[in-house]
């Protein structure tokens, strides 16, 4: 098989399966304790896991904590959910910069978003407050001079979209929200371990975007920002989240974060061959979002009245997708893809190629010859 679905999940590093081994622990081994136990097995536990926080802060701006998560979902509710308060209270900024919530909710909302964010972004931003949304042009990118509105407490620009690949101009962005007295959450996920992270107060990322194991995550937050618990119970993680930590998840998405930080630039060289052979291989097709400002490891492209649904079928040896893994069952149009403009057909006869560290040319080319060949039994 040919896997070109780098967006949903990336393959598992062996550096990361081997980082994981000792402390999966089996009863004859001293690798299974709990790290919250203050006896030698839990204390060893607990050194895996800040051994694992600092791989991960590594690539993390200076000046802030990460704090363990089930993934990106949970730490994007966690940013959200513990930033922006009923009107009533004022946690989320440092204390002597948090704005009035006073005015009435008409007079602007409290959470501005791009367009094009995750369904973990905007679902859970609507459930949480009034919601500004900022637009997309033709290509898939925000303008940091356009404004997030009075009263705004949260901005959240993603800097790698899941489905199209631009990558926005978050530092940008972070400085509009800061002069706003509002915070800045960046979609981190598909950015993380792939390019510089951009300064932010909040950067939420998921393990199995890099080459760790899936069910692992987390959110870095800035020093002097403070976070409401949203998760109640043992208040492990900072008094923030609740529940016992896993010592094998972290330890993988650690070794994971730490081989990112040694493979970054021969990665980025390896995979803009793999998007400049592609490009020409599927030069009959339309490219979706901008060409230059993006992660050349998606490649989201179109051909007008294309059954997506039969290419999938008939392509079986092809690993690759319709748009975000996340709404892939819904059976509605993508809204990043909505965003840029494209009809309802348009973007339903969409496709993304995700590749990146261990995809090789030949499987590019393979791949190519498969799906075009099956484009082109359907007359297109």
């Amino acid at each position: 098989m040919i896997y070109l679905d780098y967006q949903a999940t990336t393959p598992l590093a062996p550096e990361a399966r081997e980082a994981m081994l000792r402390w999966l622990g089996g009863p004859e081994s001293d690798g299974f304790g709990n790290p919250h136990s203050a006896h030698r097995m839990g204390r060893m536990a607990r050194a895996a896991v800040e051994l694992a926080r600092d791989q991960v802060a590594a690539l993390m701006p200076p000046g802030g904590r990460v704090i363990f998560t089930g993934g990106a979902t949970e730490a994007l509710n966690l940013a959200i959910r513990g930033t922006v308060p009923r009107p009533s209270e004022s946690w989320g900024l440092p204390r002597d910069s948090a704005p009035s919530l006073e005015a009435p909710a008409s007079a602007g909302a409290r959470i501005a978003i791009s367009a094009i964010e995750h369904s973990a972004v905007g679902d859970t931003a609507q459930a949480a407050g009034e919601t500004r949304v900022i637009p997309v042009d033709a290509d898939g990118l925000t303008d940091a001079a356009s404004s997030p509105g009075d009263g705004t407490r949260l901005v959240a620009v993603m800097q790698v979209n899941n489905e199209i690949g631009t990558v926005q101009p978050v530092a940008e962005w972070h400085a509009v929200a800061r002069n706003r007295g509002a915070l800045f959450l960046n979609d981190a996920v598909q950015a993380y371990g792939k390019l510089p992270v951009a300064d932010s107060d909040m950067i939420a990322i998921s393990a199995h975007k890099f080459h760790g194991p899936k069910g692992i995550g987390a959110l870095w937050v800035r020093d002097g920002v403070e976070l409401a618990e949203v998760q109640t119970g043992g208040g492990q993680e900072f008094g923030l989240r609740s529940g016992t930590l896993s010592p094998a998840l972290i330890a993988g998405m650690g070794a994971a974060a730490e081989l990112c930080a040694r493979r970054m630039d021969e990665d980025k060289e390896h995979i803009g061959r793999l998007w400049n052979r592609a490009r020409e291989l599927f030069a009959g097709w339309t490219l979706n979002g901008s060409a230059e400002q993006r992660w050349h490891g998606n490649l989201n492209i179109r051909r007008d009245g294309l059954d997506v649904a039969r290419l999938i079928s008939d392509c079986r040896e092809v690993m690759f997708s319709a748009g975000s893994a996340c709404a892939s069952g819904s059976g509605r149009p993508s809204h990043v893809l909505k965003a840029i403009g494209l009809s309802d057909a348009q973007a339903k006869s969409s496709i993304r190629l995700g590749f990146g560290r261990y995809t090789t040319l030949d499987e590019i080319e393979r791949a190519a010859a498969q799906i075009n060949a099956a484009a082109e039994e359907q007359g297109l």
